[in-house]
């Protein structure tokens, strides 16, 4: 009895160690296996492609979801087009196709306005309150986007102004200086800047103010055309004398062709009324 009593606790002895090795076994495999296993092979493992029945999440980005409706609206309200039965707002200010204020008024009712007459809607004022629109026909929108257009291209595009650079001495001769003043005149007409820089001679019994003369000569040669965007001033250590010609704005013009006008009137009243006094007998 005692035999198998101690054969039985043996026996249990050796399974629990053969078990023990076995899990120490299966650890150190375990781990010598991840360390021996190449990193490509591991990243390989991870970028694996996941199952084609997981959703794909959409990139979330508020900047260019925003640019994107700035935009839209930006062009929405520069076009002048039909907008149809697509009114926004509840309520809305209307002009009728002759222009008659019709006040406020909700967007059902313009709906039937515009099915009775057979009239589009167009937005005149998005950012009144209400927003306000006008009742017009498919020809009057016609006629409204060619107006536009037109306005449109007769605005100056707005672009860099060009500067040409002109350098001669005080002692120019008068052909020569002509010759400049001709190829500055060209140089306005385009709309350019010209900077003009004019050496003093070394003349020692030159004027002083012969420098502001030329300039002022150069000026007068094109009335009504130029004008100084900087005035003459002294450069280079006071050995040259530079200033900046530029074209008369159209304000500028206009008030030109003003006086121009002022003073030819003048000249022929003067001119009437000397013809009268002469033929007075009387005198």
């Amino acid at each position: 009895m005692v035999f198998y009593g101690m054969a039985a606790v043996l026996k249990r002895l050796i399974l629990q160690t053969v078990k023990s090795e076995n899990n120490c076994i299966r650890r150190c495999f375990g781990e010598h296996l991840m360390q021996k296993t190449d990193p490509a092979q591991l990243s390989l493992i991870a970028s694996a492609p996941r199952p084609s029945y997981l959703p794909h999440a959409k990139a979330f980005s508020t900047a260019e979801d925003t640019q994107a409706e700035r935009k839209k609206t930006k062009k929405n309200e520069t076009s002048f087009s039909n907008v149809g039965r697509k009114i926004k707002e509840r309520i809305i200010h209307v002009l009728d196709e002759k222009g008659n204020d019709l006040g406020n008024m909700h967007r059902a009712e313009v709906i039937r306005l515009m099915d009775e007459r057979d009239l589009r809607l167009v937005q005149r004022d998005a950012h009144a309150e209400p927003p306000e629109y006008q009742l017009m026909t498919g020809l009057q929108i016609h006629k409204e986007r060619l107006r536009l257009r037109e306005m449109e291209k007769a605005q100056p595009k707005a672009g860099p102004i060009l500067t040409k650079e002109l350098t001669f001495s005080s002692n120019i001769g008068q052909h020569d200086l002509d010759t400049k003043n001709k190829q500055i005149q060209q140089w306005i007409e385009k709309k350019y800047q010209v900077q003009i820089t004019i050496k003093k001679g070394k003349n020692a019994d030159e004027p002083e103010n012969k420098t502001e003369e030329l300039f002022n000569q150069i000026l007068q040669t094109m009335p009504g055309i130029a004008t100084f965007k900087s005035k003459p001033q002294a450069v280079k250590g006071g050995k040259a004398v530079m200033c900046v010609l530029r074209h008369l704005s159209k304000k500028e013009e206009n008030t030109y062709k003003e006086s121009q006008g002022t003073q030819k009137r003048d000249t022929l009243h003067k001119e009437s009324r000397s013809e009268k006094e002469s033929n007075d007998p009387h005198q």
